[in-house]
């Protein structure tokens, strides 16, 4: 019989990673299982321990527990078994078997007392029960949605997850402040008609259920492998002499990137070899602070106070000598001896220069220009060159010559009409005087 077992995923999910049986850990559309475990001692036998009768469920997403198999069931990665709940039961996906469960115990502090157990084999009234139940979730989060939003709290609904016996559905919400939803729990029993759990989740916690690609273009760390979210805040950025843009370092859950911690130790380290980045040095042509600096190059930037415009890089160790003239009292050479940039090379690159700037993408006159029609009235340099060059080029009449005067051309020092006669170009104004009065009123 060929495997028909549903994951922890989305409802057309199969089950884990490779089995006894040859189920794949490949859903119906080619994704593989969410924080999946690799069982590298799953042929290895080992005779000195006892075996374990301890085993990891999964459920929807990355929910997964530990159960006890107290009546010995041959279970293996991908069996589909019941499990004992609150209320009723619940059905489940095994996704890891042997000696790695106590690894997992272990790393997550599960106490194997307060374990659950296992009730059986899934058998086929299971099944149907359950996708039955996991065939309602979207159509039960649409319609929560809706009474949220009649209600008007200020909350999300990320997700609806159902137990296997259809007896009490768990809804996942995110809010920034506390949601006084006692309302909404009557609203959703009196429309469900079951148990309803509230089950408040963070930003993270979101992003890691839906899922998604990063700007990296691969899937998010917190739905494949992540699973402890620490704290990221913007000093791993100034560590690592990112652009603080919050739109570049947040990720898809709006939070700053978790990845920014991954490097930020080693970036730590090699910091330790760079002199303070508020180091002023005091040259013969003045002073000069420090623009930036290149981890990987090993160099700083420095600029004139009164120049900030030409930047110059410098290697540590003259850095550093340099700071060591200026404790003695003695001026360091200019920077200019040191090394030299041109100018121009960072004229264009404004950005640089306000990179530490939350605000640099608010300025006010960034739209100033936007929208506006060009001058057509004043010629650019070059259309006015060209007229000035065809004006001096073109040719002169001499002056013996004389243009022919027309016949009906007035005499010179002859006016052309009459002296006395009105001018018929001439227009006539009126004063504006107060209004007549009627004589027949």
């Amino acid at each position: 019989m060929s495997c028909g077992c549903k994951t922890s995923g989305d409802s057309a999910h199969n089950c884990g990673t490779k089995s006894a049986n040859g189920c794949e850990s490949v859903d119906t559309c080619g994704n593989s299982y969410k924080l999946s475990v690799f069982d590298w001692l799953s042929n290895v036998n080992n005779p000195t321990s006892g075996k374990c009768d301890m085993v990891e469920v999964r459920f929807k997403n990355d929910r997964k527990c530990f159960y006890k198999n107290i009546n010995s069931l041959p279970l293996h990665i991908g069996s589909i078994v019941t499990v004992e709940s609150s209320p009723g039961h619940d059905v489940g996906v095994v996704s890891l078997t042997g000696e790695l469960v106590k690894v997992q115990m272990k790393k997550k502090n599960f106490s194997e007392e307060g374990a659950l157990k296992i009730y059986r084999l899934a058998n086929q009234k299971d099944v149907e029960t359950w996708q039955d139940a996991r065939a309602r979730e979207e159509q039960t989060k649409v319609q929560a949605r809706k009474i949220a939003q009649h209600l008007r709290l200020d909350m999300k609904i990320t997700d609806v997850e159902f137990q296997g016996d259809n007896g009490k559905v768990t809804f996942y919400y995110t809010a920034e402040n506390r949601v006084d939803f006692r309302q909404l729990i009557k609203e959703f029993a009196g429309t469900f008609r079951t148990k309803i759990d509230m089950k408040q989740i963070g930003f993270r916690q979101e992003a890691a259920k839906i899922g998604g690609i990063g700007s990296c273009g691969r899937e998010l760390c917190c739905s494949t492998w992540l699973t402890d979210f620490r704290s990221v805040n913007t000093n791993a950025a100034r560590y690592q002499q990112l652009s603080i843009n919050p739109q570049k370092l947040a990720g898809q859950c709006g939070k700053l990137k978790c990845c920014l911690n991954y490097e930020l130790d080693s970036y730590l380290d090699a910091l330790h070899h760079f002199p303070s980045t508020s180091t002023t040095l005091d040259t013969e042509k003045g002073r000069a602070f420090c623009i930036k600096i290149d981890v990987f190059k090993k160099k700083m930037w420095f600029a004139y106070m009164d120049h900030s415009a030409a930047w110059y890089d410098l290697e540590i160790a003259d850095v550093k000598t340099m700071i060591a003239q200026n404790k003695k009292g003695e001026k360091a050479k200019p920077l200019e001896d040191m090394k030299a940039v041109a100018p121009e090379v960072f004229a264009k690159n404004t950005d640089l220069i306000q990179e530490n700037s939350v605000d640099r993408f608010e300025g006010k006159n960034r739209n100033k220009n936007r929208g506006r029609k060009p001058d057509n009235r004043k010629p650019d340099n070059r259309a006015a060159a060209d007229n000035r060059t065809a004006a001096e080029n073109k040719p002169r009449k001499p002056k013996g010559e004389q243009k022919p005067k027309p016949q009906n051309a007035r005499p010179e020092g002859k006016p052309d009409r009459e002296p006395g006669t009105p001018n018929p170009n001439k227009k006539k104004f009126h004063k504006k005087g107060p209004p007549k009065r009627d004589t027949n009123a």
